[in-house]
């Protein structure tokens, strides 16, 4: 197995295009670091994707141990802090532990750990936590499945795994497809490679339903959900519209965030 912990061209590729911005922060123009910054970030992540909260369900964890994997500009973690959670936090960029530190000062607020690693060797012992969520991140890993595995053995027996990716049976897909390999006269290629080369950082994964339920068989869990949500585009009232005619009428698991969650099987 590689040491993960030294970088290779893929996760290093990952690893600069997040260093230049976190996830989300494009959105404000107001100076960094500042409460105005921070404030609107907050209010486009979950104007945007409010399917988060009901997701996460922050006020659920006080007092419990959670783990973010891949904390990004840290609207989450925020929200696991004021839920009074007792909070760790891991990203693969300086950029990202830099902005969640200024934000918890901001806040007046405070992790127990909070530190820049590759996920696939997570610093943490096994069964350490009561809950190992991730949102959006983990298929920008080079190897996800060692993410997940990482995420699976530091959650305590009992403990909950909550994480969402990108569905790859989905009209977002399909968009990438057309325009960057049909449209583009690359008809030897497919979904999977117009999302990896097309989509956010270089090496972006999609992944189904059954695609998750094959690789949950090597982990003992009970309580398995699926969850298949579209972000809300308010920003373009007609596209908005368009949104809400495809979520009446095409099947959920045609939607574009693939969230899933378990508990841990006791030993």
């Amino acid at each position: 197995m590689r040491n993960a912990a030294v970088p290779t061209d893929d996760t290093a590729r990952v690893r600069d295009y997040w260093e230049q911005a976190s996830c989300g922060t494009t959105v404000t123009e107001q100076p960094k670091f500042s409460r105005a910054y921070f404030d609107e970030i907050e209010a486009f992540r979950y104007d945007h994707e409010p399917c988060i909260h009901t997701f996460a369900q922050f006020s659920r964890w006080h007092g419990k141990q959670v783990l973010e994997v891949g904390v990004g500009a840290g609207t989450d973690f925020l929200q696991f802090a004021r839920a009074g959670a007792r909070l760790s936090g891991v990203d693969l960029t300086e950029e990202a532990i830099v902005n969640v530190g200024h934000r918890l000062r901001e806040y007046g607020l405070a992790a127990e750990d909070l530190r820049r690693c590759n996920a696939e060797a997570l610093p943490y012992p096994n069964d350490s936590f009561d809950l190992a969520y991730s949102w959006g991140v983990i298929h920008h890993a080079e190897n996800m499945e060692r993410v997940f595995a990482e995420m699976y053995r530091v959650t305590r027996p009992g403990g909950r795994v909550k994480i969402m990716v990108y569905n790859l049976i989905s009209f977002h897909v399909l968009a990438l497809y057309l325009r960057h390999a049909l449209f583009a006269g690359r008809l030897h290629r497919g979904p999977r490679w117009a999302v990896y080369h097309h989509l956010e950082s270089y090496g972006t994964k999609v992944y189904t339903r059954s695609a998750i339920r094959r690789m949950l068989r090597a982990y003992p869990h009970t309580d398995l959900r699926f969850h298949f949500w579209n972000p809300v585009p308010r920003r373009d009232r007609s596209l908005a519209g368009l949104r809400r005619f495809v979520d009446r009428v095409a099947p959920p698991e045609t939607r574009w965030f693939l969230a899933f969650e378990f508990v841990k099987a006791a030993r």
